[in-house]
């Protein structure tokens, strides 16, 4: 980042000689104006964005110290350093008690002045991370607070003691979770949304632990805020034509007691892009996505059942489990063929879902041709039979997890003894294989380094202690395996965001 620099001095050779004996881009820093005396200069000043001054002392119509006294109630942060050909007691404690980073007699002294440049710049670096950190740890406070609720997980009255000190505004009837969803490598795009929607007071936007952006829409007339929701997603989606988020829109419901539900049908809408790929919005009251305008009732269906097999890895009788609801849905009255082929989407969306929650990785392009599949049948046995190939591969996927059993009791030797050393040398040398090939194999089973996974896992048990525990930090490092409390705190900052001390005073 590039601070900006003003210079003022009645002596026109003094304003060029800083220019040149400087390298103020190599310092970090840019001049941003110049003036002769200190009028001037504050006109300038309050036209223009500065972060330090540099000035006179002497000089005719207004004086450097009336200047320092008068730009601070325009930038009350500014950084100053003064120049003067007076070495007097008075100046200097005068401009000590207004602040100054330094008073420097001319003829100045070049490595004094840099000098000052480079500490100037660090207290202003300082300050600047700091309220990054303020700023970023309240963001990571509204994410938690707001996941929590949305997810059964936290107390009625401590939410809203926490949505006061938030600022969190949900005292409206109803609420309208909308999810957001944006394309890899979208950073300026996020920023963007969070500057376009922080005007309306009546929604309120986070990130869920997905990455995703929830905007919660809250109003009193359930139909005209839904309305002008709509209006305002379809609003996003003109101004990023060129990179469209996918948004999807849960349910209308009651704000304090289904506010849940809305969330979790906008977050069950965003999986129907894959079926419907050509869609920016997906609204989860369409028919293709909502039971109640569907003459089958979803629930018939047993998913926990389906969850089980799929678990069981049990392919015989997930197969029969199929065939067995195919049979039951098609005795039916009035069944349709439309309604069918909703009720496989249904089942491919639940695979899906379950090989995510398992592997916590997605296989795209087997659920995305099972959708082609589905949506391309004109007979129920091609249905029948997308769904039964689909139940095949989600198996298969876990079936072949378990092909590798040495990174498997890798993995379960870490869960045990996380807090030991650990290294691909010595697991080599337990398990009898070159820790060379073992790391490669680890790193094409796992998708991540030996290292990087062994830091995620303790940062994780590591933030299971700072919420459970009053252990001191120091000893929750040396728990989770880290004995060098620097390296500790540095893979905390790396996969958290913030340090372990900031993080516990966030819970």
């Amino acid at each position: 980042m590039m601070f900006r620099v003003f210079l003022v001095d009645d002596e026109p050779f003094i304003i060029e000689g800083l220019y040149d004996i400087i390298d103020w881009a190599e310092a970090g820093l840019e001049i941003v104006g110049n003036a002769s005396n200190g009028r001037k200069a504050l006109d300038a000043l309050k036209e223009t964005s500065v972060d330090i001054l540099v000035t006179d002392i002497s000089m005719p119509i207004m004086n450097g110290l009336d200047l320092i006294r008068q730009a601070r109630t325009v930038h009350p942060d500014l950084k100053v350093i003064v120049l003067s050909g007076f070495d007097e007691f008075t100046y200097l404690k005068e401009g000590m008690q207004l602040g100054i980073e330094n008073y420097l007699l001319k003829p100045i002294n070049i490595q004094e002045l840099k000098a000052t440049l480079h500490n100037t710049v660090e207290k202003l670096n300082t300050v600047n991370e700091s309220q990054l950190v303020q700023a970023y740890s309240k963001q990571i406070l509204k994410d938690n607070t707001l996941h929590r609720w949305l997810t059964h997980q936290i107390a009625p009255l401590e939410f809203s003691e926490r949505a006061d000190m938030l600022g969190i505004n949900l005292d409206r009837a109803y609420l309208a979770a909308s999810v957001l969803r944006m394309p890899a490598g979208s950073d300026e795009i996020v920023a963007f949304i969070s500057d376009k929607v922080e005007p309306y007071s009546w929604i309120t936007s986070f990130f869920d632990m997905d990455g995703d952006i929830v905007l919660l829409a809250s109003f009193d007339d359930a139909v005209q805020g839904r309305q002008e929701l709509i209006a305002l997603l379809q609003q996003l989606l003109t101004d990023l034509q060129d990179c469209p988020p996918r948004i999807s829109i849960g349910s209308v419901e009651p704000l304090s007691e289904q506010a849940a539900h809305s969330y979790a049908t906008a977050k069950k809408a965003q999986e129907y892009f894959w079926i419907y790929p050509e869609l920016q919005l997906m609204d989860y009251n369409v028919q293709a996505m909502n039971p109640d305008n569907c003459k089958v009732d979803f629930s018939i269906i047993d998913w926990p059942a389906y969850a089980k097999l799929i678990i069981a890895k049990d392919q015989e009788n997930l197969r029969e489990q199929i065939q067995n609801d195919f049979k039951m849905i098609q005795a039916l009255p009035g069944i349709t063929p439309h309604d069918f082929q909703n009720i496989a989407l249904e089942m491919v969306i639940h695979f899906k879902l379950e090989i995510k929650a398992i592997r916590h990785t997605e296989e795209l392009e087997a659920y995305n041709e099972a959708f082609r599949q589905i949506r391309s049948a004109v007979t129920l046995e091609e249905l029948e039979a997308a769904i039964l190939q689909i139940a095949e591969t989600t198996i298969g996927f876990l079936i072949s997890d378990v092909r590798s059993p040495i990174v498997q009791q890798v993995l379960k030797y870490i869960q045990q003894s996380y807090a030991e050393e650990l290294s691909l040398k010595m697991l080599g040398a337990h398990y009898h294989i070159h820790p060379v090939y073992l790391g490669q194999l680890f790193h094409k089973e796992i998708n991540e380094t030996f290292t990087e996974y062994i830091n995620r896992f303790r940062i994780e048990k590591a933030k299971e202690l700072l919420k459970t525990t009053n252990l001191k930090v120091h000893v929750i490092a040396k728990d989770v395996g880290y004995w060098e409390l620097g390296y500790f705190y540095k893979q905390f900052k790396k996969y958290v965001g913030i340090s372990p001390t900031d993080y516990r005073g966030l819970l």
